[in-house]
């Protein structure tokens, strides 16, 4: 096994998963039930071996789809970079997240700087540049979720005992698992920002008489750990009916998944993105490769890294950078005032 696919095993273990290991189409899976996790090494000294990279992880993804198996891709920048939002994240791959209703939610105005703090944690890609700001705040638990919150809250004052490791049915107690969720600050309190979403200024043009004023949803990102039932869709028409646009466009990042959120939301697919090409330095950060820059670029120092650990580890240096393409995005876009 690579040395991620080792840590990632390792991480599903200490979770109480059981775990199998096996070679696809040339790239190491580990299978939990019919949930797949694939690792992705990112390891290419150059921009063919990055895009052979990627068509081989699409080719397993095809596999896996007509297998109907659910896979979820952890990429080793990722996984380095942004360690916890990646557990956390796998582990909701997984069934083991806080659910929570939108209803249960209110919507407010944030600034720049809560924006930018939350998307730079909970984001694959941080923040970016926007003109309107939007975060969703927990008001308070119902239904079992309620119960749950009390258990979390016993766990905190060392009271929970045998009461958090019963059989309840919930992902959540499984293992004693609100126990350790309380401890490590997981558990989410009421008041708390769970979601933030950010949007454009308008693109104008012209159509016949009217003028079409276009808005890209820039970012959408909820704590790793928790999936918000109607999250989006209540952020997003609190946009609509602050903005009053005409159109709205996202991207859907295939990384992560084929877009099918938006499509419940109302948007239409309207194209796709190109796959983009990376260079990674020595931190794991990504920066886009522009053409022409190819053989120039020099985006930092990679090293070895230990398991666990993030960043460069240890004296030697390579001077090499790395190289990944990711998978591209599909291209939505909701249309609120018709046009042709």
């Amino acid at each position: 096994m690579t040395l991620l696919a080792d840590e990632i095993r390792d991480f599903l273990c200490a979770n109480a998963f059981d775990c199998v290991a096996e070679a696809r189409c040339g790239v190491e899976v580990l299978s939990v039930g019919r949930k797949c996790v694939v690792p992705w090494d990112v390891q290419a000294e150059n921009e063919e071996q990055a895009r052979e990279d990627a068509r081989t992880i699409n080719n397993l993804l095809a596999v896996l789809s007509q297998e109907g198996s659910a896979a979820v891709i952890i990429t080793e920048d990722r996984w380095r970079r942004q360690p916890e939002m990646m557990k956390a994240r796998l582990l909701a791959h997984l069934e083991i997240f806080i659910s929570m209703y939108a209803r249960n939610c209110e919507v407010r105005k944030i600034d720049k700087e809560t924006a930018a703090a939350f998307l730079s944690e909970n984001h694959s890609y941080g923040d970016a540049a926007c003109r309107y700001r939007y975060g969703l705040y927990l008001k308070r638990y119902t239904g079992r979720w309620l119960e749950i919150s009390r258990l979390a809250s016993l766990a905190r004052n060392d009271s929970v005992g045998s009461l958090a490791r019963n059989d309840r049915g919930d992902s959540i107690v499984r293992n004693g698992s609100v126990d350790s969720l309380a401890r490590n600050d997981s558990w989410v309190e009421p008041g708390s920002l769970v979601a933030v979403a950010t949007f454009s200024n308008a693109r104008k043009w012209q159509k016949g008489e009217k003028t079409i004023r276009s808005y890209e949803w820039t970012r959408y990102a909820s704590l790793p750990g928790v999936r918000i039932n109607g999250g989006m869709g209540k952020m997003l028409k609190a946009f609509i009916d602050d903005v009053h646009p005409d159109d709205v466009m996202s991207y859907a990042d295939l990384e992560w998944s084929e877009g099918a959120v938006y499509e419940q939301l109302g948007f239409k697919l309207e194209g796709v993105k190109d796959p983009v090409l990376f260079c990674v330095d020595g931190q794991w950060r990504r920066s886009p490769v522009k053409p022409g820059m190819t053989g120039d670029v020099k985006p930092g120092m990679t090293g070895t890294v230990r398991s666990g650990m993030t960043g460069i580890i240890g004296q030697e240096m390579q001077d090499v950078p790395r190289y990944f393409q990711n998978l591209g995005s599909n291209k939505y876009r909701l249309k609120i005032t018709e046009y042709e």
